[in-house]
């Protein structure tokens, strides 16, 4: 994994959270609402549960992408057979016609 990918993702999603906590509490009730709760009180209704699988969701996407991205520099096989390639490095004069019969019966060709 590279070095250092948390660090740019926690101030990402830092940046991108904190609006959202600041607009979730700018009805300056904070901790001292004693009614209803965050989700189902104090007039947000329907629409603070939906926001909240909203932000879950796009949270999870970008660690998805993010996960991708750093995984990505593994290459996809060739769709080359053993044989082929047995065959291509004895082309190439890599190993000797001994060493080219040996390999190519353990290879059950």
């Amino acid at each position: 994994m590279k070095n250092g990918i948390f660090a740019p993702l926690y101030a990402f999603a830092t940046a991108m959270l904190t609006p959202a906590m600041a607009w979730a509490d700018s009805a300056g009730e904070g901790f001292r609402h004693y009614g209803g709760g965050y989700m189902w009180g104090g007039g947000h209704g329907f629409y603070g549960p939906v926001m909240m699988i909203l932000v879950v969701a796009i949270i999870v996407a970008i660690v998805v992408l993010v996960v991708r991205w750093v995984g990505g520099g593994q290459s996809a096989p060739t769709g080359k057979s053993p044989q082929d390639i047995l065959k291509e490095r004895y082309a190439r004069g890599e190993m000797t016609t001994k060493e080219y019969e040996e390999r190519r019966k353990v290879l059950g060709d």
